[in-house]
C-alpha cells in the first residue's frame, strides 16, 4: 500500500500546510521484536463492495475526498471534517424470478461534523453530500434509481471536540472556530501538525496464501467474469486448520436476471466451479470445502434473490468501521484495530494516517526480508503526527534491526504523503 508524494495544495507548499514549523529530532520509540507465530489456523473474512458495511464505508471515504477536494480548490486548504459515523439504513423491496423493485428508499444517515463555511463564504455541504452519495451508490447499486431510491436524514454538526475552556477575555481556544474558520490561519494544523487522538495504526504484510485468496473471490467473480446475475453483496468465510480449508461464501443474484428456480441454481454451479478453480490456483495444496448460500430453501422457496443485489435493500443496516479492515478483510488471527478509518479526516486523524503509514512500513519491510511482519504504530493526542508515541515492529524471521528503525524514521518522515495518496484515490481503506 504504497504512498505517493508531491504536494495537493494549490496555492502553498506541503510543508506550510501539514508539518509543524518546529524541527526536532524525531524520538518515537521503536521496538522491533521476534514474535514467533503458529501457523496452524486462520479466519479470514470479507464483506463485498455491496455489503451494507462496505457500501457506509466506501460512502464515508468518498464523502471525505469530495469535501477536501471542494474545500482545497475553493480555500486552499482541507477544513474540518468528519464523516466515519455515516450510516445507511436498509429499505424494502419486491422480488420474483424475473423481475425485482424497491418499495420503499435506502435511508442514508449523514452523520459527523464538518465546517460549513470558510470566514463569510457558506460551503454548500448540502449538495457535496447528495450529489456524492447519489453517483458513489449509483455506481455499487446500479439497479437504484438514485434520486427515488435514496433518502437523506441530516445530522451533522459543527460541535467542537472538548478542550475549550474560555478564561480569559482577552484568548480564545483555537477551538473555538475549529468548524467555522475565519481564514487559514483558524488553522492549527498548518502551523503545527499533531495527532488529534490517543489512537492506534496496525498492520501486517505479506499476506497468507488464503487472505490472497479471499481477497481475489470478489475480482473473479466480478471482473474476470461476465456474470450479470451476480449482485455485489458477496461474503465470504474461510476458515484453516493445516491445510484444510472450510469456505462458506454468500451469493446475491439480481432478480431480473434469474428467470427460474432452475436457473438460480445454475448460477450457483457456475460461481461454485469458478471459485474452486480460483482456490487450485491460489491454494494448490490445500484441502477446500466450499459451502454456498448455506440458508437457501429450494422448497419454499426461500434464496438469496434481490432487486438490487445488496441486502441494504431489504432492512438491513451499514455502519462504518464495520466492514473490513483498511487492507480489504477481516483476519481475526492477525492484529486487528477497531478505528475505523472511513470518512476521517485525512490531514490529521492519527487511526487513519497511522493505519496508512502502519501498512507502508509493513510493506516495506516484507520486501527488504523474507519474513512476516505486523506493525503498531501508536499515537498519542496532542503529540506531533511525525514522531508516534510508539512503533512496535514484530517480526518471525531474522532481520537487520538498523534497517527496521530506519524504514520506519523514513515513512514518518513523510508522513504527509500519505494524506495526498488518500485525497489522491491512491489507496482504497475498505
Amino acid at each position: 500500500m504504497p504512498c505517493i508524494h508531491g504536494p495537493i495544495f494549490r496555492e502553498y507548499p506541503l510543508r506550510t500546510h501539514y508539518c509543524s514549523t518546529t524541527q526536532r529530532e524525531v524520538i518515537m520509540e521503536i521496538s522491533v521484536v521476534e514474535d514467533r507465530r503458529t501457523a496452524d489456523f486462520e479466519v479470514v473474512e470479507r464483506k463485498g463492495i455491496g455489503h451494507p458495511d462496505s457500501l457506509s464505508d466506501g460512502l464515508a471515504e468518498a464523502l471525505s475526498v469530495a469535501y477536501s477536494a471542494y474545500t482545497l480548490e475553493h480555500f486552499g486548504a482541507v477544513l474540518h471534517h468528519n464523516f466515519d459515523k455515516v450510516g445507511l439504513l436498509g429499505g424494502r423491496s419486491e422480488v420474483n424470478f424475473g423481475r425485482g423493485c424497491m418499495t420503499s428508499p435506502i435511508r442514508v444517515l449523514v452523520n459527523g461534523r464538518v465546517s460549513a463555511c470558510f470566514g463569510t463564504t457558506d460551503i454548500p455541504v448540502e449538495d457535496i453530500v447528495k450529489k456524492t452519495t447519489r453517483e458513489f451508490l449509483g455506481r455499487r447499486l446500479p439497479k437504484i434509481a438514485p434520486r427515488q431510491d435514496l433518502e437523506f436524514l441530516w445530522n451533522l454538526s459543527t460541535g467542537s471536540s472538548p478542550g475549550q475552556v474560555d478564561a480569559s477575555p482577552d484568548e480564545e481556544s483555537y477551538r473555538r472556530h475549529w468548524f467555522s474558520p475565519r481564514g487559514l490561519s483558524d488553522l492549527r494544523e498548518l502551523r503545527h501538525l499533531a495527532c488529534n487522538d490517543t489512537s492506534i495504526g496496525t498492520a501486517y504484510a505479506p499476506l497468507t496464501p488464503l487472505e490472497s485468496f479471499v481477497l481475489q473471490v470478489e475480482k473473479e467473480l466480478h471482473e474476470e467474469n461476465d456474470l450479470p446475475w451476480l449482485g455485489t453483496d458477496i461474503k465470504i468465510l474461510a476458515v484453516r486448520r493445516g491445510m484444510s480449508v472450510d469456505i462458506t461464501m454468500c451469493l446475491p443474484q439480481i432478480a431480473d436476471k434469474v428467470p427460474n428456480i432452475d436457473a438460480y441454481t445454475a448460477n450457483i454451479d457456475t460461481a461454485r466451479g469458478l471459485v474452486l478453480g480460483l482456490a487450485a490456483r491460489v491454494l494448490p495444496d490445500h484441502n477446500v470445502e466450499l459451502s454456498t448460500n448455506t440458508r437457501d430453501n429450494l422448497q419454499i422457496p426461500e434464496l438469496y434473490l434481490t432487486a438490487t443485489g445488496s441486502s441494504i435493500e431489504s432492512g438491513d443496516e451499514g455502519l462504518v468501521g464495520r466492514g473490513n479492515r483498511a487492507n480489504g478483510l477481516i483476519s481475526t488471527t492477525r492484529p486487528y484495530s477497531m478505528e475505523g478509518v472511513c470518512g476521517k479526516n485525512p490531514v490529521y486523524h492519527t487511526g487513519k494516517i497511522y493505519t496508512v503509514a502502519a501498512q507502508q512500513i509493513a510493506d516495506e519491510l516484507a520486501a527488504l526480508f523474507d519474513t512476516s511482519f505486523n506493525v503498531w504504530v501508536v499515537g498519542q493526542s496532542g503529540r506531533e503526527l511525525n514522531d508516534p508515541w510508539q512503533v512496535v515492529v514484530a517480526h518471525d524471521g531474522p532481520v537487520d534491526r538498523n534497517l527496521v528503525e530506519v524504514t520506519v524514521k523514513s515513512v514518518m518522515s513523510t508522513i504527509t504523503s500519505c494524506t495526498d495518496a488518500v485525497l489522491a484515490g491512491k489507496i482504497q481503506l475498505y
